[in-house]
């Protein structure tokens, strides 16, 4: 018989729920989110302060690792790395270093530095120093040439031999040519000796030449005419130079200072003016060279400075032949070996 003071035991089972809105597997996929973000962000950092040197050296890494393993080199990194094989040393700031290699502190000598920039400064201005004199020494000469012009141009007496007078701008300076015409000869033939209006001619240069400061070479010529008696007796050499000797003291009659003249020479017919035709009448002529600063310091110093030189402008045969009205007459036959040249 049950005892009526008794209580009835009751048990209550609560079952907690597993999932919904207040579980907690969530928070474990969460934490693996952030994980293998943090580890990407990582990743991102390390190649983005990594130098292309050590990238290629990574993937040639993971190209051949054995080959790297066993070898090292410079592609996957130094053989003094800390891991053979495994890449450049990361201690390091820069690229990859060959073995061997020390980095040592550089250092500037700031006064060597300066005086190599003055130096350099100093040269600099003594070119443009230089190019400005050449200029004003050139439009010396030009102003030179111009007045010789005017004189001829304004002598009536000069004036038909304005074709015979050549002018122009050379490395060496302004040289003057006066050249022999067929009919029209400088010299007597064969001589030494001045027509009349060569003297006039030459002095009148002169007189223009006084007024500058520039020295003054001369130079005969001769056609390739020879002696009968060929080069041993007097000969073309002599010739050229008793020609050259007597319009420089023709120049001096005219009012150019002895001590201006450096140099008078017979250059013969070795430089003639037009080398198609040797025998040609213009290939005799009289060379006056206004020396400019630089030729003249050249012929000072004993140097082998050759005269008569090609003109910055070009010297047409043609033209000059047209000038002297070559054209209109026949081409000058050469004299016979026995007959003496003019």
């Amino acid at each position: 018989m049950s005892d009526d003071t008794q209580q009835p035991i009751v048990v209550k089972k609560i079952k907690k729920g597993g999932g919904g809105a207040h579980g907690g597997a969530w928070k474990i996929a969460y934490a693996d989110f952030v994980t293998a973000m943090m580890a990407f962000f990582l990743l991102m950092w390390l190649l983005g302060s990594t130098a292309q040197g050590d990238l290629q050296g990574i993937a040639e890494f993971f190209n051949s690792p054995l080959k790297v393993a066993m070898s090292g080199g410079s592609g996957a990194g130094d053989a003094t790395s800390p891991m053979a094989g495994g890449g450049q040393d990361l201690t390091r700031s820069v690229g990859q270093v060959k073995r061997g290699d020390v980095e040592g502190k550089r250092s500037l000598n700031l006064e060597a530095a300066k005086g190599a920039v003055r130096a350099s400064g100093d040269e600099g201005g003594q070119d443009v120093e230089k190019k400005r004199e050449e200029r004003k020494e050139r439009a010396r000469l030009e102003d030179v040439k111009g007045q010789i012009e005017a004189i001829i141009e304004a002598s009536p007496s000069l004036r038909p031999f304005k074709s015979q007078l050549l002018l122009d701008i050379t490395t060496e300076g302004l040289r003057i040519q006066i050249v022999d015409e067929q009919n029209r000869p400088m010299f007597e033939s064969s001589s030494a000796s001045l027509r009349p209006y060569t003297q006039e001619l030459l002095r009148s240069i002169g007189a223009t030449l006084n007024g500058v400061d520039n020295t003054i070479s001369l130079s005969g010529h001769t056609d390739s005419t020879r002696y009968a008696g060929g080069e041993r007796g007097f000969s073309n050499w002599e010739l050229s130079a008793n020609r050259a000797n007597a319009s420089r003291r023709e120049l001096v009659t005219g009012g150019l200072a002895e001590g201006r003249i450096v140099r008078v020479v017979g250059l013969a017919d070795t430089l003639p003016l037009d080398p198609a035709n040797p025998t040609a009448p213009l290939n005799r002529r009289i060379s006056i060279i206004v020396l400019n600063k630089q030729a003249e310091a050249a012929l000072r110093s004993g140097g082998n400075k050759k005269l008569d030189v090609s003109s910055e402008e070009g010297v047409d045969v043609g033209d000059i032949r047209a000038g002297l009205g070559a054209s209109s007459r026949p081409a000058p036959r050469p004299l016979p070996k026995e007959s003496a040249p003019e």
